[in-house]
């Protein structure tokens, strides 16, 4: 018998745990029934090896399509908004950071956190005040950023510093903070936004491709080092995606005519790409998968899937020389 799309194997014997399965009320009572499928051959429902390999997958799916409670950083603007509406729209738990919590909009299932990533006491503070208030969180998003335009050889160390502390050391902070929270749990999920410039860097934007590359190797390790099948960790690489990302970057003032025109290629690009909404979706259908993808990259098409599977087969000279023709440089 074949019932949502699932595997033949669902006979009319195990509608009872198929339909306890999906009852929101009972997932507590479930996942304790389930933890032998982790550590023991002999299901409490079922009687060999294959079947209970189908009693875990089975509730791997119920709990992938359950309400999930979700910290999202980054809420009050472009892809971070973008993600929380979506969300809280199908029914999710939304705790949503700002600096500025005004700045988030007041939606039915939307938290407004306050929280700074450039503030490392801001960070662990916001995040510990969330998940009193929530209980627990089936799903962290690293997504709030910020960017810095000009030559590589005018970074001062604090704006070197700055950027990394935002891009990649609070992030690291957040999923320390959240694989805690998330140990004595049934499941938990981290999706990391990182960058497709973390393998094709954007000219004059040193700091932030050398900060989404550590985010996103980072991500990588964790996903090697991982022994729990339960817990995944996602890099998902957006392209140019149309924002105000552009707008509240800071640019440092110089007179060279490259990097003037390197920027109107990259402003032109931003106003040129797909809306924030197509990495919601994404976001969306990733925190519904029980064996999601490790990697993705989210964009049009040229970004998101051309432009990597030809440059990974590229020697180092001739990236470099695609890159330059690419920005006008």
């Amino acid at each position: 018998m074949l019932i949502d799309g699932g595997p033949r194997f669902f006979s009319y014997s195990y509608l009872p745990l198929f339909f306890y399965a999906q009852s929101g009320s009972c997932r507590a009572r479930l996942a304790a029934r389930m933890a032998t499928c982790a550590s023991r051959a002999v299901s409490p429902f079922l009687t060999d090896r294959t079947e209970t390999a189908q009693c875990c997958a089975l509730s791997a799916r119920a709990n992938a399509h359950a309400v999930k409670k979700i910290f999202l950083t980054g809420a009050s603007s472009g892809i971070g908004l973008a993600i929380a509406k979506m969300l809280a729209a199908r029914g999710h738990e939304v705790w949503g950071t700002s600096r500025d919590v005004n700045r988030v909009l007041v939606l039915p299932r939307l938290h407004a956190v306050k929280l700074d990533l450039a503030d490392r006491q801001s960070v662990s503070e916001g995040f510990d005040t969330a998940l009193q208030a929530a209980g627990r969180f089936d799903v962290l998003i690293n997504n709030a950023g910020s960017g810095h335009f000009g030559p590589a050889e005018l970074l001062s160390q604090r704006e070197l510093a700055n950027q990394f502390q935002v891009l990649f050391f609070a992030q690291i902070e957040l999923i320390r903070l959240a694989l805690k929270s998330m140990r004595d749990q049934e499941s938990g999920l981290i999706i990391n936004v990182t960058s497709i410039a973390s393998r094709l860097p954007v000219p004059f934007m040193a700091a932030y491709n050398a900060a989404k590359a550590a985010l996103a190797s980072y991500t990588m390790s964790i996903q090697l080092e991982s022994q729990n099948a339960r817990f995944r960790i996602i890099d998902l690489q957006p392209g140019d995606i149309r924002t105000n990302f552009n707008d509240s970057a800071s640019k440092h003032v110089t007179e060279d005519a490259r990097v003037a025109k390197a920027w109107q290629a990259v402003d032109r690009n931003m106003r040129a790409a797909p809306e924030p909404e197509l990495v919601a979706a994404h976001v969306l259908k990733l925190i519904s998968q029980s064996n999601p993808s490790p990697r993705i990259t989210v964009g049009d098409f040229f970004q998101s899937k051309i432009a990597p599977l030809v440059f990974r087969f590229l020697s180092q000279r001739v990236r470099l020389w695609g890159l330059k023709k690419y920005y006008g440089i």
